[in-house]
């Protein structure tokens, strides 16, 4: 903004008054001397000192005039064209009045120039203040986003309103595809036809395009933006109208586009008898609430209206979090679910079971688990012992307290895992068969589901490139061709609570996650929605872009990463009553064979045994084929494991671990 503009803005208001009426004093007695100039066609009146008496009671009586109208407490920047209306009658008064004046006092001024100083009067004092106006609106807007607002029905002429109050957005045009209003006028705004986006960013200087469509679907939302991403803009969006008629959002809240709007599909309504049957009335317990797809269940668990929800979680800030916005999300919807947060590890037995007994809990949904291939491929006996163990305790705990349901949350990666993580899983997976059919098993329903990842989670990539476009790049990309399955969170945890619903006992439910994607493009596609271009790099060669660029770098594929993930073991899934919920055919290990594996996966955990780790896993019916080297980080030659634990029991019968060092 214009130096000058900003400091006569940061003044106090009674000083701008004051400069107003001071500004209009010098105007009243200029208009006066250039009227008798164009009367008299000369200067020399100024000698004659009796001109000047008619200015001693005109100046007073117009300035009171004005301050009794309410001039002087407009603000300027905003004034609007009913001032024109004070601005006349003032002018008019100020006339009338050197007209008495100049005849009462029989003063030389001739009869016409009262005329001509109420018009130059209007036209000066009006031409200052609309002046100004434009001053200042030119100065803001040239630091103003140019929008053009894409949809010119109800709610983009309400955005319209809104953006004209607004201090960093200056709209310019409208994008309708309706061709009837094509070429119309919307609020003073042109509506221009899609495919003309060129010349708008051309010739109108849009770089940001407001998307106000809120009950369009995701599919159309996505068909839009995929139109709009090859072009260097901004863009962004109003809420959805679920929404704003839930009165979580307000028409005026902009929001950058997520790339949820290009990947995100509209989801199958949910069946209800199948969200409820496992929750309505019932108390469900879910591992893991604090964490991305636990916490969703949780959202989702609470609207089916359990008799209790308990939250086991063993980050204390997760959980508080998670019980807190559950709270919240209650006195919205008008619910009264009890909720029962719990802190603990699923490794930790005694604890897992007692909470299953203490509420009674009938339902488990099992998303506790490491979930970040790298750093379990760093941590790996930590790693089995969350994702397997933490399983396998669960499990035989939901069994032992008489829970009717038990659901695992899986993972795309346990299918022929290059990983420990997916690895992992895959034994999870199998524990969860065999104790399916375990004999012990009187009356728990163990199912599993299987899925990729979801937009948004922690320790994706999305979340991931946010962060790198935020902080300038680059964006990072392990390899040019890598692909992985979306869904997003609230699809994938309302599919997991429906598969749950249809399980028989022992079925691993695979859900359907559309078409893979393309890292690089998704990487390319969130640069373009933040109105960046994208540049790719091959590592090391990296160079630094330029203005509105973002570079895109391919870096390696770390150890245990897949280039490609599958969610099917077999080829031969079978359909459910749910069009996105397969039914998968694999191969189920005997109980007791099984547990003899894990005795020994045991011992090698203990023993930090990571060579020994990685057989027993291949040897199990996991698939596992690792695609790197050994990388954990408290493995060293694969000979010297450190002291071996010496197990002795305590006085009431606990085992303890001694290590003799």
């Amino acid at each position: 903004m214009n130096p000058i503009v900003y400091r006569l803005l940061a003044i106090s208001r009674a000083k701008k008054r004051a400069l107003q009426v001071a500004v209009d004093l010098v105007l009243l007695v200029s208009v006066f001397v250039i009227a008798m100039w164009l009367r008299l066609d000369s200067f020399a009146f100024a000698a004659d000192h009796r001109v000047w008496l008619v200015l001693i009671p005109v100046l007073p009586t117009t300035i009171y005039f004005f301050v009794r109208l309410g001039f002087y407490r407009a603000v300027l920047r905003y004034i609007a064209g009913r001032a024109l209306i004070t601005i006349l009658l003032g002018s008019m008064v100020s006339g009338v009045m050197m007209a008495g004046a100049t005849r009462m006092a029989d003063l030389p001024i001739p009869r016409s120039v009262p005329l001509i100083y109420t018009l130059l009067t209007f036209l000066c004092i009006g031409g200052v203040r609309f002046g100004f106006r434009e001053l200042v609106s030119y100065a803001q807007n040239r630091r103003k986003e140019r929008v053009a607002i894409y949809g010119a029905g109800a709610a983009g002429r309400q955005l319209l309103q809104v953006l004209h109050q607004r201090s960093d957005y200056v709209p310019v045009a409208f994008i309708d595809d309706a061709k009837q209003a094509q070429g119309t006028h919307v609020g003073g705004l042109m509506v221009y036809a899609p495919n003309q986006i060129e010349t708008l960013i051309r010739n109108n200087g849009v770089n940001v395009v407001l998307l106000a469509m809120p009950s369009a679907t995701k599919a159309r939302r996505g068909e839009i933006l995929k139109s709009l991403e090859s072009y260097p803009l901004l863009l962004q969006s109003v809420p959805g109208l679920d929404d704003i008629m839930t009165g979580k959002a307000r028409i005026d809240q902009i929001n950058d586009i997520s790339i949820e709007d290009l990947l995100g599909r509209d989801p199958v309504p949910p069946r209800p008898e199948l969200l409820g049957a496992n929750i309505r009335d019932k108390v469900v317990m879910v591992t893991g609430a604090g964490g991305s797809i636990g916490s969703e269940l949780c959202r989702q668990i609470v609207r089916q209206k359990p008799a209790r929800l308990v939250l086991f979680e063993v980050s204390e800030l997760a959980l508080y979090s998670i019980e807190q916005e559950l709270e919240t999300l209650q006195a919205a919807l008008r619910t009264q679910v009890e909720i029962s947060p719990v802190l603990g590890c699923v490794k930790n037995a005694r604890m897992v079971e007692r909470t299953m007994r203490q509420f009674k809990v009938k339902t488990v949904y099992h998303a506790a688990a490491y979930k970040h291939v790298p750093l379990v491929e760093h941590n790996i006996a930590e790693g089995i012992r969350n994702i397997v163990f933490g399983t396998k305790t669960v499990a035989e705990a939901a069994i032992a307290a008489g829970a009717s349901s038990f659901i695992l949350i899986s993972t795309d990666k346990s299918v022929r895992p290059t990983n420990i993580m997916g690895a992992s899983k895959r034994m999870a997976e199998l524990v969860c068969q065999a104790l399916a059919d375990a004999p012990r098993n009187t009356g728990t329903t163990i199912s599993m589901v299987r899925f990729g990842n979801v937009l948004g989670s922690s320790g994706s990539v999305i979340p991931l490139f946010r962060r790198q476009i935020d902080a300038g790049g680059p964006l990072t990309v392990t390899h040019p061709d890598i692909t992985r399955f979306f869904m997003t969170i609230p699809e994938a945890a309302q599919l997991v609570i429906q598969a749950g619903a249809m399980a028989q006992g022992g079925e691993v439910f695979v859900l359907d996650m559309g078409d893979p994607v393309r890292i690089t493009e998704l990487a390319v596609k969130m640069a373009r929605l933040h109105g960046l271009k994208p540049i790719l790099f091959a590592y090391p060669k990296v160079e630094k872009p330029g203005p509105g660029e973002i570079g895109i770098v391919f870096t390696h594929l770390r150890p245990g990463e897949k280039l490609h993930e599958e969610l099917l073991i077999g080829n031969d899934p079978k359909a459910t009553s749910h069009p996105r919920i397969m039914s998968a055919t694999e191969i189920r290990q005997p109980l007791d064979e099984l547990y003899a594996a894990l005795d020994q996966l045991d011992v090698a955990c203990d023993r930090n045994d990571i060579e020994r780790i990685r057989r027993i896993l291949i040897d199990q019916q996991t698939a596992y084929q690792p695609n790197s080297e050994i990388v954990d980080q408290f493995w060293t030659d694969g000979e010297d494991h450190g002291p071996l634990p010496v197990e002795k029991s305590s006085a009431d019968g606990r085992r303890l671990t001694l290590v003799h060092g």
